[in-house]
């Protein structure tokens, strides 16, 4: 039986993702590239005590805002009313004009119309 007879799930090629592993050349370069942030003064990431203090708290499970709020409760009353929309009397809309292709256009202006009007197909 051809390979090409088989159905696609059926390969030759491996699809597992394999762990790299560093040569030695990019040992000696990382330890390199320590040596140099050291002597530079870059001792790693420096965590403030408070952070720290707050981190560990939430690892230990207590909370000291309260009980967690849960994300199914939708809050009420939260934002505020909005304005009611009232017509301001600068534009008025004198109709809805079909250009080609289906298109609906509003129309504020007679100058407006005659420019559809007379638009190319």
């Amino acid at each position: 039986m051809s390979m090409h007879l088989l159905p696609a799930f059926v390969t030759t090629n491996s699809t597992k993702k394999r762990k790299k592993k560093k040569t030695q050349k990019q040992i000696e370069a990382d330890a390199a590239h320590a040596k140099f942030l050291k002597k530079m003064g870059y001792n790693g990431p420096v965590v403030q005590r408070s952070e720290r203090a707050a981190h560990n708290r939430v690892v230990a499970g207590s909370n000291p805002a309260g009980p967690t709020k849960l994300s199914n409760q939708i809050p009420v009353g939260v934002a505020p009313k909005q304005e009611p929309k009232q017509y301001n009397g600068k534009r008025k809309l004198i109709g809805i004009a079909t250009t080609h292709k289906s298109n609906l256009v509003p129309v504020f202006s007679q100058e407006d119309a005659e420019a559809i009007a007379k638009m190319r197909r």
